[in-house]
């Protein structure tokens, strides 16, 4: 057994004997009425009635989750409140699973709701970590922080916002990484879809290199490159100057403009076109050598 399933039973065996004691204390204080379990029966009828009755809400809600999976809405926030439907439907469907079988098998639930006022509110202090994603998710889709479909970027992990629950956010990165976070530590969040992202792109060229030359043909190269991937870049990438005198190069920077899910494919689109081109126009990229000289033996 790992230490996460360890861990899982213990909390579990806590919360069973909190939920123990606490039935204890009410039954023998009297804090909570138990006239509401006065005509409880378990029979075979009864049984049959709550497993059609868990069955037909279970039907229900996986027809409700199915129908919502078949609206594919092209705006990121149509497709935040499909996601946050759904997963209020798991919720409400539990919650009417377990009124109305506390009502099949006899149970006034009526008066057991009217009663448990303490006892919900000590539930609801554990529970403090549980409303609070709940109430963060709630505020964030009101305030529209981010939506399934945006690309954020939370404690250094970048991915891409594939769903959103009562809650936990669900991110997946370019790897297929996905990574789940519970609403209320979704703090100091990027949000990179915002605005156009800069794919940047960094060249060396030699020293020799006759640099009036280069920076004339460079606007008509950059033009070939936004008219060879339409797709990728929104704008012509631009020559932003000299970044740098290195030791042994020339460094030149070069950016264009792309949604942020192509940032990476149009770095290396930029790359890979740059080095075409400039050995087009006859500049060669320099590589790192290494100079072997031999000493004749004295």
């Amino acid at each position: 057994m790992n230490d996460e399933k360890r861990k899982h039973l213990i909390k579990l065996a806590i919360f069973a004997g909190i939920a123990i004691v606490l039935a204890v204390i009410c039954y023998t204080t009297k804090l909570i009425p138990w006239q509401g379990f006065d005509n409880v029966k378990v029979d075979l009828v009864t049984i049959l009635k709550l497993i059609i009755m868990i069955c037909g809400v279970l039907a229900a809600e996986l027809l409700a989750v199915f129908l919502l999976g078949l609206v594919k809405p092209k705006k990121h926030r149509a497709r935040s409140v499909v996601s946050i439907i759904s997963s209020v439907l798991k919720y409400v469907a539990a919650i009417v699973i377990l009124c109305w079988g506390l009502s099949i098998i006899g149970v006034n639930v009526s008066t057991i709701v009217a009663s448990v006022g303490i006892v919900a509110l000590v539930i609801g202090f554990s529970a403090e970590s549980l409303i609070a994603d709940m109430v963060t998710g709630a505020f964030m889709i009101f305030e529209n922080q981010y939506n399934v479909g945006d690309i954020v970027e939370v404690d250094g992990f970048r991915g891409t916002v594939t769903n959103i629950g009562l809650r936990t956010t669900s991110l997946t990165d370019p790897g297929g990484n996905v990574k789940i976070v519970n609403n209320s530590a979704m703090k100091n969040i990027l949000n990179r879809s915002d605005k156009p992202s800069r794919a940047i792109s960094i060249i060396a060229v030699p020293y020799g290199t006759d640099f009036k030359k280069l920076e004339r043909e460079i606007p008509a190269l950059m033009e070939r490159i936004k008219e060879a991937h339409p797709d990728i870049f929104k704008k012509v990438p631009m020559y932003l100057g000299i970044d740098d005198l290195a030791e042994s190069a020339v460094i030149m920077k070069f950016v264009g403009e792309v949604d942020e899910d192509n940032i990476f494919i149009g770095r290396r689109v930029l790359n890979h076109d740059l080095l075409l081109g400039f050995k087009d126009l006859g500049v060669e990229c320099p590589f790192p050598q290494v100079d072997v000289h031999n000493i004749p033996a004295k």
